[in-house]
């Protein structure tokens, strides 16, 4: 369905079968959207054309737990991307989604005993109304900008998980949005609930090919640490050039709970994407680990908020950038404390490396701290590939293409180690890809 309209929402919500609560919930966002203007700062979103974008595209196929009944030729994608390898070797669950819906989605008995759900969103709004209607779209409000406006009347798919009280699930979760269409919008909705004193780890993988088109990917991340609980979210995010990347990620983090966001983004022609902690209770954490790539023709416009509001809490960001044949980064922290939020501590580092001479970066710091008995630290640098250390390395046999290549994956080590073997090498191995050409 082509174009935004009443008649979209409501096909959207007819086809899905929603109880009447959500369907209002999507007219209310759309009215909310046409009334929201575009972000007058960062990234240029005038060339964005909304009609021209397909806001509901059904994959033509029924969810399934089983890889075998997922068509052959979806299922060769997600081949290609090793998602079925990976389940079988190192994760505890998986969701795969294709255009607007879910194809595949699978839990381990073990968790499913339990007590863990981690079903798609479609399913978890069936089958679990009562717990979705208290959550959704309550830490990211459709009144928050003109992008959560359009997710809440267009959103479609996603992932629903939920860790019961002092639930430790060892290996990771993770679901895969895969936007095929030209001029396709995903706008998918990943809503978790970890209670208290559970843990757990997910990971979201997104890509999509190169039509010559606008895409938009306007999905929306709301994730509720309950007390004493953790949760870590990775994502590896590789867009098309033709991507508009407007995502929205958030975590309110409870007493004595900890937050961790690892990121990873590349190839979407315009990103603009600030993943935020709101450390609501006291003894709260949170640490926010960062990787962006702007190649030719590309802005990446990423960073992180943190709220302290809650005495004693703490928090890192960590982001490093990489910018090479002129692509732009754009770093911005936003960092807030509150007045009766006394013994905060945190330290933001943002870290640049230019390829050549046409890159920029940009650090555009946010800090507003409204009491004085608060730690806080902010570093930023930027630096080119060192001429001394091409040469060392070319002394030593390497060719200069090569060189460039391991001092980035050198650079981008505190980051990339974070993440679980076989998503760190993914990500190593696009990020040689990007450096493809990189001499002259």
């Amino acid at each position: 369905m082509r174009g935004l309209s009443k008649d979209v929402v409501r096909r959207i919500s007819s086809d899905k079968n929603e109880p009447q609560w959500m369907l209002d919930h999507r007219l209310r966002s759309l009215e909310v959207f046409r009334k929201k203007p575009l972000p007058q700062w960062g990234a240029d979103l005038s060339a964005l054309d909304f009609d021209a974008i397909y806001y509901y595209l059904r994959p033509g196929t029924e969810e399934t737990d089983d890889w075998g009944e997922v068509p052959p030729d979806i299922r060769r994608i997600y081949d290609r991307l090793g998602i079925p390898e990976a389940e079988r070797k190192v994760l505890a669950g998986v969701g795969a989604q294709y255009e607007s819906e879910i194809v595949y989605h699978k839990l381990r008995e073990e968790w499913q005993q339990l007590g863990v759900i981690f079903l798609d969103m479609d399913d978890a709004l069936r089958l679990h109304p009562d717990l979705v209607q208290k959550y959704f779209m309550t830490c990211v409000p459709p009144s928050d900008h003109k992008f959560a406006a359009l997710h809440g009347a267009v959103w479609s798919g996603g992932t629903f998980l939920y860790v019961p009280k002092g639930v430790h699930i060892r290996d990771p979760l993770q679901a895969y949005f895969r936007m095929n269409a030209r001029s396709g919008g995903q706008f998918e909705h990943t809503l978790i609930i970890v209670e208290e004193g559970a843990s757990v780890h997910y990971i979201e993988g997104c890509s999509a090919p190169k039509y010559g088109a606008q895409s938009l990917h306007a999905g929306l991340v709301e994730i509720f640490v309950m007390e004493g609980a953790m949760m870590r979210y990775s994502s590896v995010e590789n867009w098309s050039h033709d991507t508009y990347n407007l995502n929205t990620k958030r975590a309110i983090v409870a007493k004595n709970a900890t937050m961790q966001w690892i990121g990873g983004n590349m190839g979407a022609g315009t990103t603009m994407l600030y993943p935020a902690s709101m450390l609501v209770g006291e003894g709260a954490s949170c640490n926010h680990f960062g990787l962006a790539f702007a190649n030719r023709g590309q802005w990446q416009d990423t960073g992180a908020k943190v709220f302290h509001l809650a005495a004693n809490t703490s928090s890192t960001v960590i982001n490093k950038s990489i910018g090479k044949d002129g692509g732009v980064n754009i770093f911005r922290g936003a960092l807030t404390v509150a007045p009766k939020a006394h013994g905060c501590t945190s330290s933001v580092q943002c870290d640049a490396l230019l390829i050549d001479d046409q890159s920029r970066s940009d650090t555009v710091p946010d800090i507003r701290i409204n009491n004085d008995d608060v730690t806080i630290a902010h570093e930023a640098s930027v630096g080119k590939l060192s001429p001394d250390d091409l040469f060392y390395l070319q002394s030593r046999g390497i060719p200069e293409e090569q060189a460039k290549a391991m001092i980035v994956s050198g650079f981008i080590e505190p980051i990339v180690r974070l993440l679980p073997l076989e998503y760190a090498i993914e990500m190593n191995r696009l990020i040689e890809m990007e450096m493809e050409n990189s001499v002259g």
